[in-house]
């Protein structure tokens, strides 16, 4: 089985993937850590890559398509990317969605050196919401793709006020329920 994360920004995206890599003994794949590398190697942030990316598709088509490579040739992991569940279209998909502040909170608490660094929870939160605006943006122009409306997953979590444990249990269980349902379709057909 293969679990595709989407969400906003500060859900816990990374987060609960790792833990629920661990506990299904799944190997686990981050696309934002992937961009982020891809940045630090150019020298430049996260957010540069992204204003980049604005006229230029490679930035976002080179992840794009190991997302898609990893979806075709592998199984048994979980994977972190806005667009993952566009690429693995048979994975069980997940949206994490959080309440903004809370986001800007996590975020600005453990800030990742491939991004610019807010000096405040509000710049914080202002910069996440030029990022998931542009974002949305760059996926439409590029894949008339909306990641943001939930009716592209199989389930939505709000983690506003949940501890990483609890997020993955509720992933679990209904990833595992909806793995029968998959069985019993191919057996019925």
């Amino acid at each position: 089985m293969i679990i595709t994360i989407s969400g906003l920004p500060g859900s816990g995206k990374s987060t609960v993937g790792r833990l629920l890599a661990s506990r299904l003994g799944y190997k686990f794949y981050s696309i934002g850590e992937l961009r982020g590398e891809i940045a630090l190697r150019m020298g430049i942030t996260i957010d540069e890559l992204n204003e980049i990316g604005k006229k230029e598709a490679w930035t976002d088509r080179k992840v794009d398509e190991y997302t898609r490579q990893l979806g075709e040739k592998g199984d048994n992991f979980v994977i972190d990317g806005w667009n993952a569940f566009h690429f693995i279209p048979r994975s069980f998909k997940v949206f994490l969605g959080v309440d903004p502040c809370t986001g800007a909170e996590r975020i600005f608490r453990d800030q990742r050196k491939d991004e610019k660094r807010a000096e405040s929870v509000e710049e914080c939160l202002g910069m996440l919401r030029k990022r998931l605006k542009e974002t949305d943006e760059r996926y439409r122009k590029h894949y008339n793709l909306r990641f943001l409306d939930r009716k592209n997953y199989d389930i939505v979590i709000d983690t506003t006020g949940m501890k990483p444990e609890e997020v993955a249990d509720r992933i679990i269980r209904a990833a595992k329920a909806w793995k029968g349902t998959k069985a019993v379709g191919r057996k019925g057909n």
